[in-house]
């Protein structure tokens, strides 16, 4: 869709950027004696450029282009041999041949490229960051003193985000003395762009301030309940995206969802959410996506929001709320007893409606999908114990949290250990149940476990996200970890947006290329998704819209291999080329198979965070130094801290594979550890290969000849005493012999 941001002149004169990626960028249009048209490009330059941009309030010129860069226009020629000295306040009063002669055609059309006015930096994406104007060629931070909604939603528009969801400030600035901008914006809404809101002159030349402003944007901007064509407190749900009305799907559609919608209306709370009752043709309006509220969000774009995968919306399966149209309705209080039995005349509708009070919520792994599983309970979060714990339970955990199916489900505090409440225990699900509360167990708070027997679970939808490469960083075949399973990505039709959304999640930069000159792979591995299409507002790979999940979504051929802007040679800590396992050493340990986790990335050895850290990943370490089985997972830093990177967080194995390297985790460096959390192994035996050290202080003692591991002492301990049993017995034998006899 063309982009274009117009100026309405006192003549009715208006100018235009058209076919650009961003609204200061594309082929110059005029309007003209109610005509759209172009510009030759004739002695066009950056002085031209200049006015034009100034004119749009899109900052200054960066280039000024020809040979109709933004494609060709469609008549008239409006304007020929433009000689502006760059000062001028409108292009049309810039010297010229007269309106309409030229010698040119469409092949000529002159284009510009501004700098912008404005831009959102150091966010999760160029559609939220801190609020930065440009001015002299250098980009100054907006302060927090009376930056309203109003502007936060212009700077949005204008940079074609959607809307403002949030205005957060950062405080302090990051240098005491740093610059700041020396006005005040206040728009008033109806502002095409920041640069022509009201400004203030800040008191003295100085802004007072909290800190540096931020804007979040989102492309979800309103949300409607539609029932006979008109918006109510009951009805169809509706989704104003990027300006477009869609109907929601149902396939996860829960009353904290709903209860969201409800106050964010201010139509009171959730009666019911009865599925398609409101169904509307026009099913290529669908939106798929699914939101996952914990129910105490004020808007429903501030809830978590999946779209990678989703499959198609069934027919009629649209999503509906029935509100209470009353702020003051209280909802029912929750029967405290261990759960419904079966056949009880309780409704669904009011069971769920009281369950709203609790929550469920899957903790320290780092994805919604996986993680220590967490009930609200009486207002406070608590744990459950692993006691009988089982797939049939972690099903009903999975499906309630619309995260598929259970793959896994974990025990011994696998997540790391809660805190107070323990709240269930020997839960017995049948694996149908709708609520994880509704299972038989002991009761609320009834149980005889403590932390470390924490369960947890692991989901079909648990994703992660890496690049396979032998011989590059921030380089490789990408690879989605879906279903429990590394699998390919396809390249159709993976555009600009996507590379950058894809290298920015993997910290590898802000752009990226498709590579198509690289062999196809070999060997067998799921291609699990296509069609992939993010926007400037997804935070994440996860938020973008695709074709559903298949195990054989397009042709080997088809693979995607990608090349970011922060690519770099692999580097190893001894001679090039080295495998994974040289990769990897144990530090700090009292033999050469215990120590604290180092793994080598980028050129330096970092530690892994204890996050998530299990006897799984303890295992798969062990297994890939050459150390036998591991005893211990070991945590907080039991072998000391280390220093430098903490290179790995929320490292999730199922302790079946090859190398570390194999198992889901974040991307390389992105953590929110410290070295006091750093994770360390003990394995069962000695190796049989040399290790690669550090070349540090920190790479712990080498292995002393001649003192033995762990198990060995062990096994001598052992049998030292099985001996003294042994003697003792024999002498009291002895002894009884000897009454006996006398």
């Amino acid at each position: 869709m063309p982009h274009w941001h117009h100026f309405l002149s006192s003549d009715s004169t208006q100018l235009r950027l058209v076919n650009g990626d961003s609204s200061c960028a594309g082929r110059v249009e005029i309007f003209h004696q109610g005509s759209w048209g172009t510009i030759c490009d004739d002695h066009w330059d950056l002085n031209d450029a200049h006015v034009v941009c100034r004119q749009l309030g899109c900052g200054e010129a960066l280039r000024a282009l020809i040979l109709a860069f933004f494609g060709k226009g469609s008549d008239p020629i409006w304007l020929d041999n433009m000689n502006c000295t760059g000062q001028e306040s409108h292009v049309w009063k810039c010297p010229s041949q007269d309106w309409g002669q030229h010698d040119c055609d469409h092949r000529e059309d002159a284009g510009v490229i501004c700098s912008g006015f404005v831009h959102l930096v150091r966010g999760d994406g160029p559609c939220s960051g801190q609020v930065e104007v440009r001015s002299g060629g250098d980009w100054t931070p907006v302060s927090d003193r009376n930056f309203k909604f109003p502007t936060a939603h212009i700077v949005c528009a204008e940079l074609q985000c959607g809307k403002a969801v949030s205005v957060p400030v950062d405080a302090p600035f990051r240098k005491s003395g740093e610059q700041v901008w020396t006005e005040e914006f206040r728009c008033e809404g109806q502002e095409t762009s920041l640069w022509f809101c009201p400004r203030v002159p800040c008191p003295g030349g100085t802004c007072q301030h909290s800190g540096i402003v931020h804007d979040v944007c989102s492309a979800y901007t309103e949300v409607r309940l539609m029932k006979n064509g008109t918006s109510q407190c009951a009805g169809q749900v509706e989704i104003n995206i990027s300006g477009e009305w869609r109907v929601l799907c149902a396939s996860h559609w829960t009353m904290a969802n709903a209860n969201v919608v409800c106050r964010q209306l201010s139509c009171g709370v959730t009666i019911s959410t009865p599925k398609g009752a409101y169904f509307v043709e026009g099913g290529d309006q669908i939106w798929k996506a699914q939101f996952h509220c914990s129910g105490a969000e004020s808007f429903l774009w501030n809830c978590p929001m999946t779209a990678l995968g989703i499959p198609v919306c069934t027919h009629g399966n649209t999503a509906s709320v029935i509100c209470s149209g009353k702020q003051t309705q209280v909802l029912p209080q929750c029967d405290d007893s261990m759960s419904e039995p079966a056949g009880s005349a309780a409704s669904e509708e009011s069971t769920d409606n009281c369950s709203e009070s609790r929550q469920l919520r899957l903790v320290n792994s780092g994805n919604r999908c996986a993680g220590r599983v967490e009930i609200l309970h009486q207002g406070s979060w608590g744990t459950i114990c692993d006691d009988s714990w089982d797939l049939n339970d972690a099903h009903v955990v999975c499906r309630q949290l619309g995260c598929g199916e259970a793959l896994n489900a974990t025990a011994f505090a696998h997540f790391g250990q809660g805190s107070d409440p323990i709240w269930l225990d020997d839960v017995n699900c049948m694996g149908k149940e709708s609520h994880l509360w509704k299972c038989p167990s002991r009761g609320w708070g009834q149980h005889n476990c403590w932390h470390k027997e924490d369960a947890g679970v692991i989901c079909s939808e648990f994703l992660a996200l890496r690049m396979v490469s032998d011989d590059q960083e921030c380089a490789g075949w990408l690879e989605v970890f879906y279903n429990g399973t590394w699998g390919s990505v396809c390249h159709s039709p993976m555009e600009a947006m996507t590379l950058s959304t894809i290298c920015r999640q993997l910290g590898c930069g802000d752009s990226g290329i498709l590579n198509s000159s690289v062999h196809f792979r070999e060997g067998s591995r799921p291609r699990w998704v296509d069609g992939i299409q993010c926007r400037k507002t997804d935070l994440s790979l996860w938020q973008c819209p695709s074709d559903p999940w298949k195990n054989s979504s397009c042709s080997s051929k088809e693979e995607a291999y990608i090349s970011c802007t922060g690519m770099s040679p692999k580097s190893c800590p001894t001679a090039a080329p080295c495998t994974d396992k040289e990769k990897l050493l144990l530090s700090g340990g009292d033999t050469e198979c215990s120590g604290r986790v180092e793994v080598w990335h980028n050129g330096s050895w970092g530690t892994v965070c204890d996050d998530s850290w299990s006897l799984a990943e303890a295992e798969v370490v062990c297994q890939q130094l050459g150390c036998g089985s591991a005893l211990q997972a070991l945590q907080e830093a039991a072998f000391g801290p280390g220093n430098g990177h903490i290179w790995l967080d929320q490292v999730q194995c199922s302790g079946k594979e090859s190398s570390l390297w194999a198992c889901a985790m974040e991307p390389w460096g992105q953590s929110n550890c410290k070295h006091e959390e750093d994770a360390g192994v003990r394995c069962s035996s000695k190796r049989t290969t040399v290790r690669p050290t550090r070349g540090s202080a920190n790479s712990g003692s080498a292995p002393v000849p001649g003192v033995f591991s762990l198990p060995e002492i062990l096994c001598i301990v052992l049998s030292a005493l099985l001996f003294l049993v042994l003697i003792i017995l024999g002498i009291q034998l002895h002894r009884w012999r000897g009454e006996h006899q006398a």
